[in-house]
């Protein structure tokens, strides 16, 4: 066993804090989630000043903690991206150097649409970058009284079909995502994820999306710190989204939530349980309800309900427990537009077994993540993996 017996990683999905130096060229100069957040809506996070977040970086209305916990530490993207599966790959060691493919402006090629539409025996409409809820209203009465299929992609690198469970049903949409997924596995059409979005509802007014999404991503393209736990011995928990990032790769037991409030009730069991290894969370309700609509105190509400939760943890974690907070891209909900924006990260360490703390200088990847939980446990990372640890600086 190595010095924490227990690892909880947990990913405020989005949760930037202030532009990369390398911004500018992703349109992202100037985006700050965390800061314009505190600036336009108000924060209220006694847990993660705790941890020191707001010693990382001014934020109004919230002073630094001049007695934080733990390590605190700024993180900056390697990889050529700013999304999801990018962020988290790196975190385990995976360095992205060609960015997904994405048709935010274009829509999807005619040959793509021609076929899923011989294969799935439906129509396709929307077929054009837009917001989850805006295409329901837009389509989906259409798609419910003629079965057509509403097909329609973001800023993300993603494929999205929306299905009616009452009408279409969930069997149904699964089996056409895995046809789209099958599809864009060739080079010309390589997305990260498809996404299945089932709604309920039968008339403009009454739609709304229920907690059965499904992602179909990407095999990782090489081995990630989760294998080389998992070929170990050790227990790989994941918690939300990360199985669908992963694709279940590396993983011993995996848990879905239906919201982030949800996956922070989950991550609060296990914290009851025995186990040796890592529990891996991904709180995704940041990035799809707040940071995509643009909603600035919808994603302030949400952080204060983390922390709520984050208080009912922290008194859980054993002497040889190492919890670190962190995020995989920002999504500044002031900013023009519903990308992602391309922005550093916190990294939160705290253990009740620390006798040190504060500052660590700021790391030029993500990858110190997974590098230091392998050190952790004496796992070798796998060949062609990037990182190296921060094990030593935690005392």
């Amino acid at each position: 066993m190595g010095k924490y017996k227990r690892v909880f990683i947990v990913v405020i999905d989005s949760l930037g804090i202030g532009s990369m130096p390398d911004a500018d060229s992703f349109g992202d100069n100037g985006a700050d989630t965390l800061g314009h957040i505190a600036e336009t809506a108000g924060l209220r996070i006694p847990n993660l000043r705790r941890l020191g977040l707001a010693n990382l970086r001014p934020l109004k209305g919230l002073p630094p903690c001049e007695s934080s916990l733990g390590y605190r530490m700024v993180l900056e993207e390697a990889s050529n991206g700013k999304d999801t599966m990018t962020g988290h790959w790196e975190m385990m060691g995976l360095h992205i150097t060609t960015p997904f493919k994405t048709f935010t402006d274009t829509g999807f090629p005619p040959e793509l649409i021609s076929e899923l539409e011989r294969l799935t025996g439906r129509k396709i409409i929307g077929n054009k970058s837009a917001s989850g809820t805006e295409i329901l209203e837009e389509l989906g009465q259409e798609e419910v009284e003629k079965g057509h299929l509403i097909v329609y992609t973001s800023a993300d690198s993603v494929l999205q079909i929306c299905g009616n469970e009452e009408t279409m049903g969930l069997d149904a949409l699964y089996r056409y995502c895995e046809m789209a997924r099958e599809l864009t596995l060739r080079e010309e059409w390589r997305v990260g994820r498809v996404i299945a979005r089932p709604y309920v509802g039968r008339r403009p007014g009454e739609f709304k999306r229920t907690s059965n999404r499904h992602d179909y991503a990407l095999k990782p393209y090489g081995k990630t710190c989760l294998d080389a736990l998992k070929a170990a011995g050790l227990d790989v928990i994941s918690v939300g989204k990360i199985f669908d990032i992963f694709d279940g790769e590396g993983l011993t037991q995996s848990n879905r939530s239906k919201s982030s409030v949800h996956g922070m009730e989950q991550t609060i069991e296990l914290l009851g349980e025995n186990f040796t290894g890592l529990c891996f969370v991904n709180l995704v309700d940041f990035d799809a309800l707040w940071g995509h609509r643009r909603d600035p105190y919808g994603y302030a509400a949400e952080l204060e309900r983390f922390d709520e939760k984050l208080g009912e943890a922290l008194p859980l974690l054993r002497e040889d427990d190492l919890l670190m907070i962190t995020a995989d891209h920002g999504n500044d909900p002031t900013f023009r537009g519903t990308d992602h924006t391309r922005e550093r990260v916190p990294l939160l360490m705290y253990s009740p077994g620390m006798t040190g703390g504060g500052p660590l200088e700021t790391e030029k990847c993500f990858a110190v993540i997974g590098a230091t939980v392998s050190d952790n446990f004496s796992v070798a990372m796998p060949k062609g993996t990037i990182g190296h640890s921060l094990l030593d600086k935690l005392i």
